[in-house]
């Protein structure tokens, strides 16, 4: 196992490698979907998961500042 590596890494050149790096970085960019498209696409999934979320918990009932104060009526005072 120990020969495969050695071999295989004397066969991979350096040079070669820096090469294809540099070849394929001086290829034109041009813009792809994600380029174009990709915040639009990410700011209305956000927006589309928050008003989801925010009309599925209006619709379950949840009860907004769930303060007790008007609600708790005070007990009447027992003499002993």
């Amino acid at each position: 196992m120990f020969r495969l590596g050695r071999s295989t890494l004397s066969n991979l050149n350096i040079r070669s490698i820096q090469e294809m790096m540099a070849r394929s970085s001086h290829l034109k960019h041009s813009p792809d979907f994600h380029d174009k498209y990709g915040n639009a696409v990410l700011a209305s999934g956000i927006s589309f998961c928050i008003v989801s979320w925010f009309v599925y918990i209006t619709q379950i009932g949840v009860e907004w500042n769930l303060s007790p104060v008007g609600r708790v009526i005070p007990k009447t005072w027992k003499h002993h």
